[in-house]
């Protein structure tokens, strides 16, 4: 007889099933995936990659095909260091973790702050990817909506353990962090002690609109000496959106010693990113890759922007109010009915062949169910326009069942 195996830990019973949908959507044949957050594979720079792959490997063997330094290869994090650097800003390599991608910072965000219960302000609604990073600590969620009027950057912040933001289109709203607010957030950051994790995937891709600084850069004017910035805010970034996803390299831009909190809690992650990646990454952003693939991305998602928006002036008004966004990824539809289950509409939408992202996976007490995540930069033109159709036909006909 087999005696009975430990049970699984408690957290995965609350795992997030929507992330796995999303991804799986792509086989699903005649399908239109809105769901997803994906960038656009025909703009991957592939024969320039691959040169840069072959000249990694036989003229940086050491970086690319040995176990680089737990917290990156040096002169990677002294282009990063150089590249984010501003008269105020003062970086070194010492204020530069290299990650497997930006979800890894966010583990480690988990790792190196929260113990189980700890409370963190999240900007709301928040990134479904950070909430499934930290569900193994299982923290408390205190959501804070810097967009609104009412908004207290100081109560938002106080007693929390880290406060959370993606101030450059946020996912899933797509919504831009104006300067004030971004403001009010750094000075709320400083006058609780609260670490402010700024995540920006997405500050690359304005379409419409000059870069605000971001919350780094603004908190930089408070530091007071000459020494690399030692402040609040940790800010993470990757080339998944700007470059490529499939190199998976991410990076912390942060105080010295929360680098090195973070150097630690990645020790025990995965030990090093790879040096292959690392190699090619630091030639891309050196060797001007990275500023040449960016201009083809911003026109073609601007042009999809402006054509998923406007199947969605053409279909959707009867139900839907949305926001035109200035950049980033993503559409935010709230239905004009406060009884909108979208968790519900989900079914019906996958029937008529369309994949579209509920508001619920993106609260961290899965009670939002009102709103969905479009996504405009994975799918031509006239895809998008044929999703919106569907979602109109099944939005009328999860209204008229009642």
């Amino acid at each position: 007889m087999t005696a009975r195996r430990p049970a699984f830990a408690r957290w995965l019973d609350d795992k997030n099933e929507i992330t796995r949908m999303f991804l799986a959507a792509g086989s699903i044949p005649n399908l239109v995936n809105l769901a997803g957050g994906l960038p656009e594979p025909s703009t991957y720079p592939v024969e320039e990659l691959a040169e840069l792959a072959r000249r990694a490997v036989a003229e940086h063997p050491g970086d690319a095909l040995s176990y680089p330094p737990i917290d990156g290869l040096p002169a990677l994090r002294d282009a990063l260091a150089a590249k984010y650097a501003t008269p105020a800003l003062r970086l070194t390599r010492d204020n530069v973790l290299i990650t497997s991608g930006g979800m890894q910072g966010l583990d480690l965000a988990g790792k190196a702050l929260l113990d189980p219960g700890a409370l963190i302000a999240a900007q709301s609604p928040a990134y479904l990817g950070a909430l499934d990073a930290w569900r193994p600590r299982a923290p408390s969620y205190r959501p804070f909506f810097p967009d609104r009027n009412d908004f207290d950057p100081d109560a938002a912040l106080a007693g929390a353990q880290f406060g959370y933001a993606v101030p450059n289109f946020s996912n899933p709203t797509g919504k831009l962090v104006g300067r004030d607010a971004r403001a009010a957030m750094v000075c709320a950051a400083r006058a609780t002690g609260t670490w402010l994790v700024e995540d920006d995937p997405y500050g690359a891709l304005y379409f419409d609109a000059a870069p605000l600084p971001s919350l780094q850069e603004l908190d930089a004017a408070h530091e007071t000496g000459d020494g690399p910035y030692d402040g609040p805010v940790v800010y993470m970034g990757s080339l998944s959106k700007q470059l490529v996803p499939g190199l998976r390299v991410g990076w912390v831009i942060a105080a010295p010693e929360m680098i090195a909190a973070l150097t630690v809690a990645k020790q025990g992650s995965d030990m090093c990113t790879s040096g292959l990646s690392q190699r090619i990454a630091l030639d891309a952003l050196e060797g001007g890759a990275v500023a040449r693939a960016l201009p083809g991305i911003l026109s073609l998602y601007r042009a999809r922007r402006d054509a998923l928006c406007a199947a969605m002036d053409a279909h959707l008004r009867p139900w839907w109010d949305w926001e035109v966004p200035v950049g980033g990824m993503f559409v935010w539809a709230v239905a004009r009915d406060p009884a909108m289950n979208t968790d519900a509409l989900l079914d019906v939408c996958m029937a008529e062949g369309v994949c579209v992202s509920p508001s619920s996976v993106f609260d961290p007490a899965g009670e939002d169910r009102r709103a969905l995540r479009l996504n405009f930069t994975l799918n031509p033109e006239d895809k998008l326009a044929e999703g919106v159709r569907r979602l109109a036909v099944a939005t009328e006909k999860f209204v008229a069942r009642g």
